[in-house]
């Protein structure tokens, strides 16, 4: 199997990816257990089974978003970034949520179409404590995904 060439997201962002395939797969009358949902996420990333990616990867901690210049990496709108930490705010004590502003190294392509082209390179985003926004694109993924 070949791994894929994208960042891995967390170990708690995979088991999400997981348990969201097994929900799925029961909403179409598919009986999956919760292992078996993990083995499918390893191989679609390209491991040969749910052990030998939580290796890969390890134990990593929740994102800590209070770091004024942090570099930090993921994608945004789906398109791969690195990017310095610009503003940080915590959106109330409890909600484990924080408001970032991003300063990407390079513009994002925001548009998908080849004929034409929008370009970000600072964005603000409101993200929970595993770095996701809850805002999606049209195809249910996360606007904002941090990665470290």
């Amino acid at each position: 199997m070949t791994r894929s060439p994208r960042p891995l997201p967390a170990l708690d962002g995979l088991k999400d990816q997981a348990k969201r395939l097994r929900a799925a797969l029961s909403e179409d009358g598919q009986t999956l257990s919760y292992s078996k949902s993990l083995e499918l996420v390893a191989a679609q990333h390209g491991f040969r089974d749910w052990n030998t990616l939580h290796a890969h990867i390890g134990h990593r901690g929740a994102f800590d978003p209070y770091r004024l210049g942090a570099r930090v990496k993921g994608f945004y709108l789906g398109q791969p970034f690195e990017a310095s930490v610009l503003g940080v705010e915590a959106l109330g004590s409890e909600s484990g949520r924080y408001r970032l502003v991003l300063q990407f190294d390079e513009p994002v392509d925001v548009v998908t179409f080849d004929s034409f082209s929008a370009f970000r390179q600072r964005v603000s985003c409101r993200v929970d404590g595993t770095g996701r926004t809850m805002e999606k694109t049209s195809n249910g993924r996360p606007q904002v995904e941090l990665l470290w």
